[in-house]
């Protein structure tokens, strides 16, 4: 049995992560597919779109034969911890036989070759990186200079490193490097609009370009046509709820967060220098929402995406000894299930036989499954679940439903 796993956030399902389904299965022959997905907070330190359980309906009804959640810890984090921990539950399933993502690139034997170098950092290479490092060069800026000195052949493939999909391509590669993983990197080639693009008038759109028309009170029909019907169905119901949500969604919850800590200041938090715990200190008057804020802290050497990643640390309690910690239990001490299909059975019965972790179908069941330490991960999940539904549900004056009465999704 071959089966694909995908590494996905869905921030909104679109025709390109359709295209992207289909042409994994058409490259590989599977016979499956488990998509891994963010969760209600995604990677570049936002609230996603939809929550967790409408975003992984759309995958499956479009495809997808089972999905499951990346764990918030992960899920919220850089490039590299994102990949090691969705790529770690996908290995410990012990049946996904290839690791499928979209490039820019699109060229696997160049992509596995400097994921090699940055795993190795041969004794030339890092010293040169660390003395750029030491100048004060930031790290991509510095990897790169070190790479292009002993490894010229890379100089050809410069543009390669400023895309943000081969990036993750490379930590993907990176992380089955690390562990050891059987799973064969699989790329398909990124077609449409860059990840960054922010245009509509294209085959596939990205996803920043819908959620700007969205978030922007434009009319849905003007992103239908970027959406596969199945997917359309479930978004456009959420936007008659006036389900959808952005970051100042949380400004008030993050405005008290950092009052409240602003005498420690902030820097127990993941990626929180003591440079940026100043900053928000001493800024933190002229705060007036979450977005604004962002724009206000960000530098030539801090962007506004890792800005907003580390407020959402602050927000979500999610301390440099979280993630320590969370890495101590291998990265992923379970899988917990959005949703599959019933046409699945076979891959679910392949997986419960030959899984290293326990799938969690109920969250009743945990503490039976996972020991105290892994059900304290589990637990983080839930909480961040919470504060996102506690968002969502406000706006429309209803109290939020509890993470324990949501069952997975199923067709």
């Amino acid at each position: 049995m071959k089966v694909n796993g995908i590494i996905a956030e869905y921030n909104p399902f679109h025709n390109g992560h359709k295209y992207q389904l289909d042409e994994s299965l058409r490259l590989t022959g599977a016979d499956y597919t488990v998509v891994i997905m963010s969760g209600d907070f995604v990677q570049r330190g936002a609230p996603a779109l939809l929550d967790k359980h409408l975003r992984a309906e759309m995958a499956l009804r479009c495809g997808a034969d089972l999905v499951l959640e990346i764990p918030s810890i992960y899920s919220a984090s850089s490039a590299e911890y994102f990949a090691m921990g969705a790529v770690s539950v996908l290995d410990k399933l012990g049946v996904v036989t290839h690791l499928c993502f979209g490039s820019e690139c699109d060229d696997i034997d160049i992509m596995t070759k400097i994921a090699k170098i940055l795993v190795e950092e041969p004794a030339d290479y890092l010293a040169t990186l660390r003395q750029h490092m030491k100048q004060g060069t930031s790290y991509p800026v510095a990897r790169n200079h070190a790479l292009f000195q002993h490894y010229p052949f890379l100089r050809a493939y410069k543009d390669l490193f400023s895309l943000p999909n081969n990036i993750l391509g490379i930590e993907y590669i990176k992380a089955t490097l690390r562990r050891g993983s059987a799973m064969l990197p699989t790329s398909v080639r990124r077609t449409g609009a860059g990840y960054h693009d922010r245009m509509m008038e294209t085959e596939f759109c990205s996803a920043l370009a819908l959620r700007q028309a969205l978030h922007a009170g434009q009319s849905p029909d003007f992103v239908k046509s970027q959406i596969p019907e199945a997917a359309w169905q479930i978004l456009q119901k959420a936007l008659k709820d006036s389900s959808i949500l952005c970051s100042n969604d949380f400004s008030d919850l993050l405005y008290y967060k950092l009052l409240l800590e602003r005498d420690k200041g902030y820097s127990k938090y993941l990626d929180v220098s003591a440079d940026l715990s100043d900053r928000i200190r001493n800024n933190l008057d002229d705060f007036c929402d979450y977005d604004s804020f962002c724009d206000l802290l960000k530098t030539k050497n801090m962007t506004y995406t890792r800005i907003s990643r580390c407020l959402l640390h602050i927000l979500l309690n999610f301390e440099q000894e979280t993630l320590e910690y969370c890495r101590e239990l291998d990265y992923a001490p379970y899988a917990r299930v959005l949703g599959l299909r019933k046409s699945s059975n076979e891959l679910f019965g392949a997986i419960k036989e030959h899984s290293s972790i326990p799938l969690i179908t109920k969250l009743a069941d945990a503490d039976k499954l996972l020991d105290a330490n892994a059900l304290a991960m589990l637990q983080q999940d839930i909480l961040v679940s919470q504060i996102y539904r506690s968002a969502a549900c406000r706006s429309k004056n209803k109290s939020a439903e509890s993470e324990y009465s949501i069952p997975i999704v199923t067709l």
